[in-house]
This record gives C-alpha cells, sequence and structure tokens, in this order.
C-alpha cells in the first residue's frame, strides 16, 4: 500500500507541470486578449486625446472621469442603461418561462414551433432594428399603422412617441428565445411523473407551476438572468440603427454615449473614461446578480 501510495504521489507530481503548460497557451492567449485591450483603455483614458488634433496630447490624470461625472449626460445614460436592461430582463424572463411551460407539453407540430420560435435569436441586431423600424413601427407604411387605421384609429409613430419603450420590445423580442432555450433545457429534468403524482393529490396547473416547476428552475433563472444581464450591458446596435440615441436623450445608454464620445466629438479620452465606467457598472450587477444567485441556491439546498 506504501508503494502504491507513492506511485501515486509520484504520478501527480509529474502531471501538475504537464498540466500546467498544456493550459498556458489557453490562458496566456485569454490573458493578452482581455487585459490588453483593458489596459489600453485605462491608459487612454488618462490621456487628452483628440481625433481632431492629435499633436495635442498629454498626461491629465482624472480630468477625463470628472468631466464625465459632472455631465448630466452621463447619468442619463446610466439610467437608461439600467431601465433597459431592466425591463428587458423582466420580459424575456416571464415570457421565456411561461413559452417553456407551453412547450414542454406535448402537441402537434412541437418540433417546428420550437425552430420557429427561436429564430429572432439567430437574426442579427442590426437587421432586426430596421425589421422593426421599417416594417412593424413606421407610422406610414408600418403593419402597426395599417392595424390602427384598420380599427380606425391614429397611427402611432413608435420611435418618436414610446422610443424607449419601442427599443425594449426590440432587444425583448430577441433575447427571449435564449432565456426560452435556456428554462427548456432546464424543464426537461423535471420529471413529468412528478407533475401527475402532484394531479393525483388534488393539485390544480397554478399550483404545479408555483410549487413544483419554479422552485425546479430557481437555478436555472438565476443563470439566465446573470448571462442576460451581462450582455444587454453591452446593447448598442439597435439604439445606433433606430433612434440614434433619441429623440435628445432617449435612448442614449452608456455604450451609446461612449460611441457618442469617440466618433462624434472624437474626444478619445472621454470614451475611454466613460468605458472604464462601463466596466466598473458591469462589475457592480455582475456582483448584484451573483449574489442573488447564491441566496437563490442556498435557499434550494435548504
Amino acid at each position: 500500500m506504501v508503494q502504491i501510495h507513492a506511485l501515486n504521489q509520484g504520478r501527480r507530481s509529474t502531471l501538475r507541470p504537464n498540466t500546467f503548460w498544456l493550459l498556458a497557451p489557453a490562458i496566456t492567449v485569454l490573458v493578452l486578449w482581455t487585459q490588453i485591450p483593458f489596459a489600453l483603455t485605462i491608459y487612454f483614458s488618462l490621456r487628452r486625446f483628440n481625433l481632431l488634433n492629435p499633436e495635442r496630447q498629454g498626461f491629465v490624470g482624472l480630468t477625463n472621469f470628472a468631466s464625465l461625472l459632472s455631465d448630466p449626460v452621463f447619468w442619463t445614460a446610466i439610467l437608461n442603461t439600467l431601465v433597459l436592461v431592466g425591463s428587458v430582463l423582466l420580459i424575456t424572463v416571464v415570457l421565456g418561462l411561461l413559452l417553456a411551460v407551453l412547450f414542454y407539453q406535448d402537441f402537434p407540430g412541437r418540433s417546428l414551433a420550437r425552430t420557429l420560435i427561436i429564430s429572432p435569436f439567430f437574426v442579427m441586431p442590426v437587421v432586426s432594428a430596421l425589421i422593426w423600424k421599417n416594417m412593424l413601427m413606421h407610422p406610414v407604411h408600418g403593419i402597426f399603422a395599417w392595424i390602427a387605421q384598420s380599427l380606425g384609429q391614429e397611427p402611432i409613430d413608435w420611435l418618436a412617441a414610446y422610443p424607449m419603450q419601442s427599443i425594449v420590445i426590440m432587444v425583448a423580442w430577441q433575447w427571449t428565445p435564449f432565456a426560452l432555450l435556456l428554462i427548456l433545457t432546464g424543464l426537461q429534468s423535471l420529471s413529468k411523473e412528478q407533475l401527475e403524482a402532484a394531479k393525483i393529490d388534488g393539485a390544480n396547473p397554478w399550483q404545479e407551476f408555483r410549487y413544483i416547476i419554479v422552485p425546479h428552475l430557481a437555478q436555472t433563472l438565476s443563470v439566465v438572468v446573470m448571462l442576460e444581464t451581462i450582455f444587454l450591458l453591452t446593447i448598442f446596435a439597435e439604439i445606433y440603427a433606430s433612434t440614434s440615441g433619441g429623440p435628445g436623450l432617449a435612448t442614449t445608454t452608456l455604450p451609446y454615449l461612449i460611441y457618442l464620445k469617440a466618433f462624434g466629438e472624437y474626444r478619445i479620452g472621454a470614451a475611454a473614461a466613460g468605458a472604464v465606467f462601463a466596466v466598473i457598472l458591469a462589475n457592480i450587477v455582475a456582483i448584484f446578480v451573483l449574489r442573488m444567485i447564491g441566496r437563490n441556491l442556498q435557499g434550494g439546498r435548504t
């Protein structure tokens, strides 16, 4: 036994260096791919750098950060970002959960229906925004305008009257299939015998949903919220292709404000400072979401 234990220890000691060298290339690429751009962003955020006057450069310290913090547009963009992320999360999680429960049932044509329902997720964001802007929400030629006129109502210019709500609808339409896929995957591990036993015990559909399905999906829903939050904080293409941040500042989010600073005002230093704030915001939201997930997991164990 002593010889076997010594042999196993020897194998472990020889495997550890080999494992390190196998992982080293991937770790190196990951570090270079993520940290070098972030380091350059921090570098430019501490300098004066305007594309219209590239000769005038220099270290300015935290001036770019102070300029953003004192700009009311920055706080409006932060608020719009949080409103957009929170609204889309609420819609996609609720709709994804309801659709997942629906597609969990057996009915004719379920495979075709599943394929069609997830198709919006594979549409490019710019294409999605143009479809909603020109084919659905256009006040003259859009389908919504035609429906309103058919009902004797005045057409609504959605992007002018309800800009943020329109962006929320566009983004939620595209991200609901993502939530549906993850939640439906979590539902596959739920035994139908458990639901049948609940029916035998006299549980109605709402009780099955409230006390069996939702607790079973607690961890899955937490993962959906975390992943969607990370991606939704970077929403840009839909705003760029539909409202361009307007009317006024109604749909100007933090990613779009960074774009305006870089390619509208040509202030690379201010844009880099905004990017650093975006990373800080993403980390704050991620910490909040991870704590929420931890509470759900602890509650599931108890």
